[in-house]
């Protein structure tokens, strides 16, 4: 089934929506997951594209800010990436054309990270890209990223990647491809003058590859409604929002919806935490691509982090990974208390956190990405800290110190 048999359209007031559909599902019981047969039958039709040329940030408010910040951390990060990668150098990456078949990850780690690293290639060049344009607002680099994303739709690069339910991991693989190339794009597009042939194939390129992507549904009470579908519905979101493609979009909020009907009491998603060992890992994952998706759809003028759904929104979700994070035993019956923490060493994980903190002033949050800041992810979103830490913050800390110091300066003196 084609996306225009999944959402059907019709006219209203697009703000009502989150009210009017959570108080229809309000019914709707938790105890499963949301299945695929069940979100086509969901009514979306008031959500839509309404600014194509809105990123994930404001590109122009954060390059106003980043002129003027003397925060230490924005500064190194402005320092780092205003020299960035050799334009020449990213175009002699070859397009991959071929059929790309990538290994599992847990079967064999080390076979899944050589198969991918072309990959990651991809992903860290159009992030990086972006980012040196942000940092130096250089149209150099901009205009490099059109060239470079425009040199692999010409090639019709990624449409051909093997999938059978057994061996899905060149699906999953190009999911953060599609949401990597998205995002970078997303942030240059409206300064670009010129080039619009680029654009168009890119666009294009990017669009069809995401309806193809989306087609496979993912297997039941798996991938067709746990995270790899929150990543589908991240780059479904921000293709959408470029090609101004509703039906798209609207596949992405569907991910919204069903993430927030299958929430338990305490704010688990059960499918990642039915994970046993790594139930706090797919947890924290989960939010990884619901947040930073729900970025994109707040963007487009929608009240979505406060959408609520049988009285759970995605506030408790985020109190139910900062739980688990301190305290295992949290987890309570649905997982043991013996769990995978190795993510706690990679602060990619931890970008979405940098958006939400952006809307929320959790403290639990604050003092997290003391510790792991400046947050890189090469997929979702990039430089995250450079584009969304409030500038405020470390001042705040230094001023705090500054008063520690003092006050141990007189306690020195009065002695």
């Amino acid at each position: 089934m084609g996306l225009s048999g999944v959402f059907s359209s019709s006219t209203g007031l697009r703000l009502l929506l989150a009210v009017s559909l959570g108080c229809l599902l309000a019914t709707a019981s938790p105890a499963h997951a949301m299945s695929v047969e069940e979100r086509e039958k969901l009514d979306l039709s008031e959500y839509r594209v309404t600014a194509p040329d809105a990123s994930y940030f404001d590109v122009d408010e954060r390059k106003a800010l980043l002129r003027e910040t003397n925060n230490s951390i924005l500064l190194q990060e402005l320092d780092r990436l205003k020299q960035g990668p050799s334009c020449r150098q990213v175009m002699e990456i070859p397009p991959i054309t071929t059929r790309l078949r990538i290994p599992g990850y847990y079967p064999n780690p080390e076979a899944w990270e050589l198969a991918s690293e072309p990959l990651f290639q991809f992903e860290d060049v159009v992030s990086e890209l972006a980012g040196a344009y942000i940092a130096s607002d250089d149209p150099y680099y901009a205009e490099c990223l059109i060239s470079f994303l425009d040199h692999w739709a010409r090639d019709d690069a990624l449409m051909d990647f093997f999938y059978d339910t057994s061996q899905p991991q060149a699906w999953f693989s190009t999911e953060s491809m599609i949401f990597a190339a998205a995002m970078a794009y997303s942030m240059i597009r409206p300064d670009i003058e010129g080039m619009q042939e680029e654009r168009e194939r890119i666009e294009n390129w990017l669009n069809r590859l995401s309806h193809k992507h989306v087609a496979i549904p993912g297997l039941e009470e798996n991938s067709c409604c746990n995270n790899h579908f929150y990543r589908r519905a991240l780059y479904a979101s921000m293709v959408g929002v470029l090609t101004e493609d509703d039906e798209l979009f609207r596949f992405g909020v569907s991910a919204i919806y069903s993430a927030l009907h299958d929430m338990t009491e305490e704010g688990a998603f059960p499918l990642e935490v039915k994970r046993g060992r790594r139930a706090t890992h797919y947890q924290n994952y989960a939010l990884l691509y619901l947040i930073t998706n729900m970025q994109v759809i707040a963007r487009q003028g929608y009240d979505i982090f406060n959408l609520q759904i049988d009285g759970h929104s995605i506030h408790d979700a985020v109190d139910f990974a900062m739980k688990i994070l301190a305290d295992r035993t949290q987890l309570g019956d649905m997982a043991p208390r013996e769990q995978y923490l190795g993510f706690l060493k990679d602060e990619q994980y931890f970008s979405w956190m940098e958006i939400y903190q952006s809307r929320f002033d959790n403290p639990r949050i604050a003092d997290f990405l003391e510790r792991h800041r400046p947050i890189y992810n090469r997929s979702a979103g990039g430089y995250i800290t450079l584009y969304f830490m409030d500038p405020e913050v470390q001042q705040h800390v230094v001023l705090d110190e500054e008063k520690k110091e003092a006050a141990a300066f007189e306690g020195i003196s009065a002695n």
